[in-house]
């Protein structure tokens, strides 16, 4: 278990190495981060002076350097446009991204859970069928889209739940129901199944040669066995989560840190973006890795 631990954590330390490079390259090749800064009115003379002052004038790879170097140590270095520290911004902003995160995996759960093993237990019927339809229909269906017919439906239409902003807790249900229907697909198959090898296991077959009834077997015996990839597996789904939060939260107009990225590649203030970008990707890659190591402690044969 310690030699599966080193490897996942070796692993994890590459590709945050992998994201580091990509997102610096990245904002360099969108043009020069001087004249962006400057804007259009900025001379020539101007221009130089932003270039030296902010170390752009340096080897790309020095600059490189410096910049992990300081990632590394907690300095994400400080915003072009509001003149603070970027941790301060993403740390202010956090708190919304992750509610909302959370709401949306929720819902998630709530939906697909129940759905999945209805559809297990009603294998090959025009349910099942149904069912997987609605995962299909899930799984194809662009999240900005969704959002926007959910703000003229239920927010400017029916005027059931706020459009924007989160001054109160209505105002996460619409967006956590578009970033959950981005997960609900996967965890819905992944539920069915699970939960069709289960009910076609040896143990299911004694406990109904004991008389005990439907549901009993259904919920305490089968989907305990059956939920624990699901279980694992809802780990990474939050990751894709707070990834897919920047278009989520541009949409319904959201103070999280999605809206702070996308605020940030309007305006080119790169440190944001770079910091935003390699923020959530660490996130996605600890929870990848606390999902790796539940499942081997799940299923010792991943050890190996």
């Amino acid at each position: 278990m310690v030699l599966f631990i080193v490897r996942r954590l070796w692993l994890a330390a590459l590709v945050c190495l992998t994201v580091l490079v990509v997102s610096f390259i990245l904002t360099r090749l969108s043009g020069d981060l001087a004249a962006s800064i400057g804007g259009p009115n900025a001379s020539a003379a101007d221009i130089a002076i932003i270039r030296k002052n902010y170390g752009l004038d340096r080897p790309l790879v020095v600059q490189f350097l410096e910049w992990a170097g300081h990632a590394a140590e907690g300095d994400l270095g400080r915003s072009f446009l509001y003149h603070v520290p970027v941790w301060g911004l993403i740390r202010d902003r956090l708190p919304v991204t992750l509610t909302l995160g959370l709401t949306g995996l929720a819902i998630a759960l709530v939906i697909a859970l129940p759905l999945g093993i209805l559809a297990a237990v009603r294998e090959g019927s025009a349910m099942d069928r149904g069912i997987m339809m609605v995962a299909l229909l899930g799984q194809a269906m662009p999240g900005f889209w969704f959002g926007l017919i959910m703000i003229v439906l239920l927010g400017l239409e029916l005027q059931w739940l706020p459009i924007s902003g989160v001054d109160t807790w209505q105002g996460y249900i619409m967006p956590g129901i578009v970033l959950a229907f981005s997960a609900i697909p996967a965890l819905m198959r992944l539920t069915r199944s699970g939960m069709i090898d289960a009910l076609a296991a040896d143990y299911i077959r004694t406990a109904r040669a004991k008389g005990l009834s439907r549901a009993k077997i259904i919920l305490k015996h089968a989907l305990r066995n059956a939920a624990m990839p699901v279980v694992s597996i809802a780990a990474v789904q939050l990751g894709f989560m707070l990834g897919g939060s920047v278009v989520i939260e541009s949409v319904f107009a959201l103070p999280g840190v999605g809206y702070l990225a996308w605020e940030s590649i309007i305006k080119n203030d790169f440190p944001v973006v770079q910091a935003v970008v390699l923020f959530l990707a660490v996130i996605y890659i600890v929870l990848t890795l606390l999902a790796d190591m539940m499942n081997a402690l799940l299923d010792p044969r991943l050890r190996g």
